[in-house]
Order: C-alpha cells, then structure tokens, then sequence
C-alpha cells in the first residue's frame, strides 16, 4: 500500500496547498500583467502611480489599503505619489524623514520588511512627527489603523527613488513572506519605470533648453539683421548733415531729417516689439477694459499711420450704429496697427487695404485685406509663429522682427476672442479678429485655442 493510499488526510492537504500554490501564482502572473499594461500604456506618473498602486490592491487578497512614496532630493523628504483607501489631499501633505515611520525606515534601509501585527506596525510607526501624526490621523478618519503591511522599497539601479507600502485593515497576520519577496519584483518595475519617467523629464527639459537657445540665438540673429538697415540710413544721413564741407539745400536737409525720423520709427518698432513679446511671455500682459467704438479707433490708427505710407490707399467699411464693445482701446489699437502693417508691408504700391466690421450675434469681427501676392497654404498656419518670416515678392526686403503677429494673437485672445488669416497666392491676404459682445471670458478663449 502507498504512503498516499495510507494517510488520506496527508494527501487532502497536500492536494490544498497544491491548489493555493497554483492560485497564487495565477494571482501574482495576474498581477503582473497588470502592472506591465498600466506601464505599457501610460507615462505620466500622475496617472500611472496611482493605477498601479489600484491595481495591486485590486490583485491582493491581503491588501485593503496602499501608500506609494516618492523621494524628493531638493529637501530629502519622502512624500506621497498615489494613495488608495486614504484621504489623497491630506496625504500629499505627508513629509517623511528618512527612518521615520514604515516607508522612512524601508527606505533608510533599502530592505523590504513585513509588519505581521498591529504591535509591530505600532511600533515602527511610533516615531511620526507630531505634523506628520496629525495628518496621518486626519487622513485616516473612520478609516482602522494598519493591523498588517508590507513595505519594499523602490530602487531604480543605484538610485533610491521611493518606497511602495501596502496596508491590511481587517486581520492580523494577512500578509506573508510571500508576499514580501513577490512585491519587491513588482516593485523593480515600478522603480525602473519611475526613472525612464524622470529620464524623460529631463530630456524634455533639455530638448527645451536647447530651443529656448536656438530661439534666443534666432532673435539675436533677427534684430541684428533688421537694425542694421536702419541704423546704417541714420548714421548715413546724419553724417552727411555733420559734413562741414557739404553745402545741402534746406530741402535736402528737410529729406535728410525726415529719413532718419524714419529709420527711428522702424528702431523704435522693433524694440516695441521685443519688450511686448517678454511681456507676454513672462504673463504680465494686463487690459484695461473700457466701452470702446471701434471704427473711431480705426479711423485714428488710420491718420496716424496714412502718412508713412502716402503710396497707399485706404478704405474703412462700418455697418451704422456697430456696437460698443468691452475692450483695452490702446491693445486693440496696437493689434490694428500690426495687422495693417502687415497689410502695408506685403502690398505693392498704390495698393488698397480695406479695413472692415461685421457684426454678429455673439461677436463683431474685423478684418484687414490687403492686395498683396498672397500667402501659400504651407505658411498659412505658421503665420501667427514667433519670428516667422514670410519672405516677399516684391523685390524688396520686407523690415520687422516677426513678433507682431503673435503678440496680436495673445491680445485678441485674451480679449476673449479669435485671430486668423485667408489667403490664396496672387489674390491678397486678408486678417480676421473678433471681440466678444458683452464681457470677455479669455479662459474659455484659451481652451478653445
């Protein structure tokens, strides 16, 4: 007779704990597979963290509640990533010391520990700080303390990057050593996708660097070109007025002046522009909402821009009785000199630019049309870019810094409203704005950019 035959009860207990093998290791395969797909399919850290701490706990018997801890060097304090079957905002508050408490000590130590009573957690968990204490406590109202857990902790290579705990609230002894040795793999992977994360961060960052450079070397290139022309006509002039030999008419003298108030308008231009785009970026960009009748505005950057440009024509196109609308007159006008600048620059001579207003339910639009060469589809969309040039047919160089169109998208859009251009190449190019009727919402204007 075999040894199975003669103790039947031997052979129902080995048949049991066959059987409980078999379902923790489907168990843990599942969990796994979890882990990986989470991993897989997401790279945000604030997304992934915290469904892979759900995951675990979804995929662990023992595992009522979790914590994942993640080491911050700037003040070498753990602080909370993901929390589940805890008060998430209250725990973000945590700042653990190294050694302090469960994850502190884990981490201090570098070496996973099982907690298999609420002596044992008490234990560890006695040196919290009074802050940190008050917050634990706050986040955990109504909620039972740890009666089990297991820590691991997270280490990416050589890098200490956080530690990983899971908690029992119902029964001591929930967790084994099992468990420990499993969650410390899971917790490899966790570790080394943290790292790729912070890897990639940093990459970012880098890869923003080095175009915040190329943009501030493309700026520096830009301004130096277009104020070399100006400055080379002012420095001409002025030194052929300074020639004591020279004999000029008082009309020569009259054009001299005249052209170097030119070239000092096209400085002062590109410098504006330079300082409004900083502005802008820094977001310090403000409006000063007033009623404001837009085609007296129109009108008034008209007269003061008609007499530099004497070559072309103008019209203005108003419905009577256009509404009042909410706006910053001097931002608004400052968008209309841009964009009829624009319309001016790319025209030929003695062309036309018609400025108009429409009304709508909503909103009024505006818009500048000019008779120049047109704009290629490819260019179209990169019209509102920093420093995008368009390069004219004219056959002459077209002077500006490629700021003025963007700095007139970030004051229309913060009005509320909505720039944009249609072109077709030989038919002129024609710029559109919108105002919002009643008050502005420039968040919604922002979401919808």
């Amino acid at each position: 007779m075999s040894d199975l035959q003669a103790n039947p009860e031997r052979t129902a207990k080995r048949s049991g704990e066959t059987a409980r093998s078999i379902a923790d290791k489907d168990r843990q395969l599942h969990t796994v597979f979890e882990v990986a797909r989470v991993l897989a399919t997401e790279h945000d850290l604030e997304v992934s963290l915290p469904r892979l701490l759900q995951s675990l706990i979804e995929t662990s018997p023992a595992a009522d509640a979790g914590l994942l801890f993640l080491y911050d060097p700037t003040d070498d304090r753990l602080k909370v990533a993901a929390a589940q079957g805890y008060v998430l905002a209250e725990m973000q508050r945590l700042r653990l010391a190294r050694g302090e408490s469960m994850s502190g000590t884990v981490f201090e130590s570098g070496n996973g520990q099982l907690y298999a009573t609420p002596e044992a957690v008490a234990q560890v968990m006695g040196n919290l700080s009074p802050e940190n204490r008050d917050i634990f406590q706050k986040a955990t109202s109504g909620v039972a303390q740890p009666l089990s857990a297991v820590c691991v902790p997270l280490n990416a290579r050589d890098a200490k990057v956080g530690t990983l705990e899971l908690q029992n609230l119902r029964q001591p002894g929930s967790f084994t050593d099992s468990d420990l040795t499993f969650l410390q793999h899971v917790s490899d992977l966790i570790a080394l996708s943290i790292e790729e994360a912070h890897l990639r961060e940093e990459l970012e960052e880098a890869r923003a660097l080095s175009e915040a450079n190329r943009l501030k070397a493309e700026l520096i290139s830009t301004l130096a070109h277009e104020m070399r022309t100006p400055l080379t006509s002012i420095k001409g002039y002025s030194t052929a007025l300074l020639m004591e030999d020279a004999d000029f008419s008082a009309d020569t003298q009259a054009e001299f002046l005249q052209i170097i108030d030119e070239e000092c308008d096209v400085l002062q231009d590109l410098i504006h522009d330079l300082l409004e785009s900083s502005i802008i970026d820094a977001g310090l960009l403000k409006l000063e909402m007033q009623p404001v009748l837009l085609p007296r505005l129109v009108n008034s950057v008209l007269s003061d821009i008609a007499h530099r440009a004497r070559e072309h024509r103008f019209v203005v196109d108003f419905p009577a009785a256009f509404p009042i609308v909410d706006a910053d007159p001097q931002r608004i006008a400052q968008v209309l000199r841009n964009l009829l600048d624009n319309a001016i620059k790319y025209s030929p001579k003695g062309g036309l630019v018609v400025v108009r207003g429409e009304v709508r339910p909503k909103e009024v639009v505006i818009s500048v049309a000019d008779q120049g060469e047109g704009i290629a589809p490819e260019h179209l969309n990169r019209l509102f870019e920093k420093f995008f040039r368009i390069k004219s047919g004219l056959g002459r160089h077209v002077v500006g810094s490629g700021l003025g169109l963007p700095i007139s998208r970030t004051i229309v859009e913060s009005h509320g409203g909505r720039i944009w251009a249609e072109s077709q190449l030989g038919q002129g190019t024609t710029l559109y704005f919108t105002i919002p009727l009643g008050k502005p919402d420039p968040s919604a204007a922002e979401q919808e950019g």
